[in-house]
């Protein structure tokens, strides 16, 4: 159990990382040439996996502003159930059903 405790918090780790570098990217590439529709799907995808409280903090780190409103409404939604989630799990320890 503990050892499925550890792959979890690296899970929320990996993907949270993950997500920050893809804010980052995208914002460096906005700079060149502003078109970002190209990424909105690995945006949500991302946020859905749990990456969306890095995505939240990284927007404003970074200043970016996504060009969908559906995001700019959905992250903070996706950060607050993800961090729902994360309690729940480890509350739990991961049994629900």
């Amino acid at each position: 159990m503990l050892l499925f405790y550890i792959l979890f918090i690296a899970y929320i780790f990996a993907i949270n990382f993950y997500a920050f570098m893809l804010i980052k990217s995208l914002k460096a590439k906005e700079e060149v040439a502003p078109s970002s529709k190209l990424f909105d799907g690995k945006l949500a995808l991302t946020g859905i996996l749990g990456g969306a409280i890095a995505i939240y903090v990284s927007m404003f780190i970074y200043k970016y502003r996504l060009s969908n409103l559906f995001l700019m409404i959905a992250m903070p939604l996706l950060a607050v159930l993800n961090i729902f989630l994360f309690i729940s799990m480890f509350r739990f320890r991961f049994f629900i059903f």
